[in-house]
């Protein structure tokens, strides 16, 4: 937010999770949601999302590079459509490798579209390409209950991307989804990362705060992108 009295800065919530606010810039944020709007559309467009004991999850969402459904991943939206998920881009793979970067050894770069990120220290090795997004649509209403992204058989840290309202972010621990955690507020813009030691952790979003998106950036709600590298035998176009 222009004008704050003390800018937000990178701050490590637990050992592997890192949140790097206003990562993307007004301009990266707009091209990004332009791309959402698109790949929203069917086929394999967004959906409602099912839970196996008849639940709905309130956030709609969209995959690309492989189709999330709880609790596996298959290459045809088949809780939804049935059409044959879209391909994940080269360029937001790439966005996931500089987002990595930026969390880990480059605190506050921003992204630039060919620049080849520098390496970042271990315990954090340098991931395969990113090959599958999930795209989540909160509206005012929405909520993610507390869980962990287990379905990947790779450990290359998670990158969360978002767009809109802010939301609050709790991230928790890897035994369980109850305390120890921590909220965080998540603007338009921000990133956060979580890999290593932190990378099974419990994390959900309990509230979305309406009417706190930019104005100028044209969007209701929150969309969440999130980034992984599956491990599962796909890559990006």
């Amino acid at each position: 937010m222009d004008g704050e009295l003390f800018p937000r800065e990178r701050t490590e919530i637990t050992p592997g999770a890192v949140h790097v606010p206003d990562w993307l810039g007004p301009e990266r944020q707009r091209e990004l949601l332009d791309a959402c709007r698109d790949w929203a559309r069917p086929p394999a467009g967004l959906r409602t999302v099912r839970t196996p004991g008849g639940g709905t999850m309130t956030a709609r969402q969209v995959c690309l590079g492989l189709h999330w459904y709880p609790y596996g991943y298959a290459r045809t939206a088949v809780d939804g459509d049935g059409a044959p998920v879209k391909p994940m881009p080269g360029w937001l793979a790439e966005l996931g490798r500089e987002a990595v970067a930026a969390a880990y050894g480059a605190p506050h770069r921003h992204p630039a579209p060919h620049r080849h990120p520098e390496p970042y220290p271990e315990p954090y090795p340098h991931p395969d390409a990113y090959d599958i997004a999930l795209i989540n649509f909160y509206d005012g209403d929405s909520r993610m209950g507390m869980h962990r992204d287990a379905e990947e058989k790779s450990g290359a840290p998670v990158v969360s991307l978002s767009l809109g309202d802010t939301c609050v972010f709790r991230f928790g621990n890897t035994a369980s989804r109850g305390r120890p955690y921590q909220d965080v507020r998540l603007r338009s813009g921000d990133l956060f990362v979580f890999g290593g030691p932190a990378r099974l952790a419990y994390h959900g979003v309990p509230k979305v705060l309406p009417g706190t998106a930019p104005p100028a950036l044209g969007l209701t709600g929150r969309l969440n992108v999130t980034l992984r590298v599956g491990g599962l035998g796909t890559g990006p176009d």
